[in-house]
């Protein structure tokens, strides 16, 4: 039996967000079994706890944005592809903003945390998204294409009109080692042109070249360079991963994309969650459930804040 896992004490940062340019702090927290990925965010009214889930993203202009009772919260792919990647089941995520930091615009930073808060096993076995029968899933000449399988693997192709991009491709088998090695470090990446856009549409405000890769019309200008000759389809692929894990829990299966984005990947998972009965079930380390209820459980009830930030 895998059992689930959580970390074993608390650890916070500090960070620029990215599309507003304000400082956010973050904390990751331990949590009980089943209790899933929960964002603990603080406002006029102070703290409330949300779940993730396919059907509270409200954008994907630029990254994924959930949207809980009139709260929002940007750019959650990074973390969320971290706490995936690592195959963390079980944590709070309380915010101090309406985004998460951008850290360097990897995935690296939060495995880092991840990592310094150290891994605690639970009793219960991990519940596990598995496909019944292979998708093939497409808008505009993009797709997404996924098969049955007891793993996640990611086949990823990207093509770019430009000169140092073009048509890039790369496979992950993504358990924790190949993550951190292969996608956590990644970095999310844009175009000068696009940039004077962005900050006229409030966008983008707080990126720099300390926190993105930065593409002029023949190549990077960031003065170290690229962390990988491919660095922008590892980024995707980061970035996919994250945004299936707005799911609430991992999802198993052979992936096959082509230049998919946040939109796409949106609308895959929601297609996936409005057709369950016909492509999904649960998986709690080989025991088989079919009984719809059991695939989006509502989260486990939050206790008290005083209980949960010691």
């Amino acid at each position: 039996m895998t059992c689930q896992k959580t970390i074993k004490r608390s650890i916070q940062c500090s960070g620029i967000g990215l599309h507003k340019g304000r400082k956010v702090r973050l904390v990751l927290r331990p949590a009980a079994e089943d209790t899933g990925i929960v964002f603990a965010l603080h406002g006029v009214d102070g703290v409330r706890f949300h779940s993730p889930s396919a059907d509270a993203v409200v954008e994907t202009t630029m990254a994924t944005t959930l949207g809980f009772d009139g709260q929002r919260l940007a750019t959650v792919e990074h973390l969320l592809a971290a706490v995936r990647g690592l195959e963390i089941d079980n944590l709070y995520v309380e915010v101090e903003g309406d985004e998460v930091p951008i850290m360097d615009g990897s995935s690296a930073s939060f495995i880092f945390l991840l990592r310094a808060a150290g891994f605690r096993r639970q009793n219960k076995p991990r519940r596990v998204l598995t496909l019944k029968k292979p998708i093939h899933f497409q808008q505009d000449g993009k797709w997404i294409k996924a098969s049955p399988s007891d793993r996640l693997t990611i086949d990823y192709t990207i093509d770019f009109n430009h000169p140092l991009v073009g048509t890039q491709k790369f496979f992950v088998d993504c358990n924790p080692e190949n993550f951190t090695r292969d996608i956590a470090k990644a970095r999310t990446f844009g175009f000068m042109r696009e940039v004077e856009y962005l900050r006229r549409n409030g966008l983008a405000l707080g990126g720099s070249l300390d926190n993105a890769v930065v593409l002029d019309e023949y190549g990077v200008i960031n003065p170290d360079g690229l962390r990988f000759p491919d660095e922008f389809v590892r980024h995707k692929i980061l970035d996919f991963i994250g945004d299936l894990f707005v799911l609430g829990m991992p999802m198993n299966g052979d992936f096959k994309v082509f230049c998919s984005g946040h939109a796409l990947n949106n609308a895959f998972v929601r297609y996936l969650v409005d057709n369950r009965g016909e492509y999904l079930e649960l998986d709690e380390s080989g025991e088989q459930v079919i009984a719809e209820e059991a695939f989006f459980p509502s989260p486990a009830q939050a206790p008290a804040t005083s209980q949960i930030w010691n």
